[in-house]
């Protein structure tokens, strides 16, 4: 095999040939390389998808939840600033509107309406099952985002974790490797040294 000058030839799947040099730990060390690979493609892609599957159960769970209710807007929305701007980028702004609860009693409170919305206008704001005030349930693409990014983290987190796990290990059996050539290196020392003085 032809190698540059100084350069170490590159043998594949060495450890995997049948030669005095390769020990039981290089073996471990290519087994623990297949097994920490394996092993994160599969937990990243079922953790993946149980964190997809629980993000859609709770926007599920939300929308169940969560119902449409006619409101008032009690300012305009432009006399909200500096109140926020909504985050999920359609120009929507945080105002003051009144609502009838389901048992007849009227609230009050700040809701997500259209930037150009004026006093006295009717907007559509969310209950969940107690009455309270809540920000609408995510909708076909954003809820799609929010689903497939959950999955997507997870999966990255949990292979993340699973090849460090494994670089842990193979750090370890690298140091036990040296710790065992070291040990008997000291062993033939002796023997060699007098063999080249002698």
């Amino acid at each position: 095999m032809a190698t540059t000058h100084g350069a170490s030839p590159k043998v594949p799947w060495w450890r995997w040939r049948n030669n005095p040099l390769c020990r039981r730990s290089d073996v471990a060390e290519a087994w623990l390389l297949i097994a920490t690979a394996v092993l994160a493609l599969v937990l990243s892609g079922f953790a993946g998808i149980a964190a997809a599957g629980a993000v859609d159960a709770s926007l599920d769970d939300r929308r169940e939840h969560t119902r449409p209710v006619p409101a008032v807007l009690v300012e305009n929305a432009r006399d909200a600033a500096p109140a926020p701007v909504s985050e999920s980028g359609d120009g929507g702004i945080w105002a003051e509107v009144r609502w009838t609860a389901p048992d007849g009693t009227r609230h009050t409170g700040r809701a997500e309406v259209p930037a150009d919305g004026e006093k006295g206008d009717e907007v559509t704001v969310f209950n969940d099952g107690k009455g309270r005030l809540v920000s609408a349930p995510p909708e076909g693409a954003e809820a799609g985002f929010q689903i497939t990014m959950a999955g997507l983290t997870v999966a990255f987190v949990t292979g993340g974790m699973v090849l460090l796990g494994g670089w842990i290990v193979r750090a370890r059996l690298r140091l036990r490797r040296l710790d065992l050539w070291e040990a008997e290196w000291r062993q033939v020392e002796p023997a060699w040294r007098k063999r080249m003085t002698g």
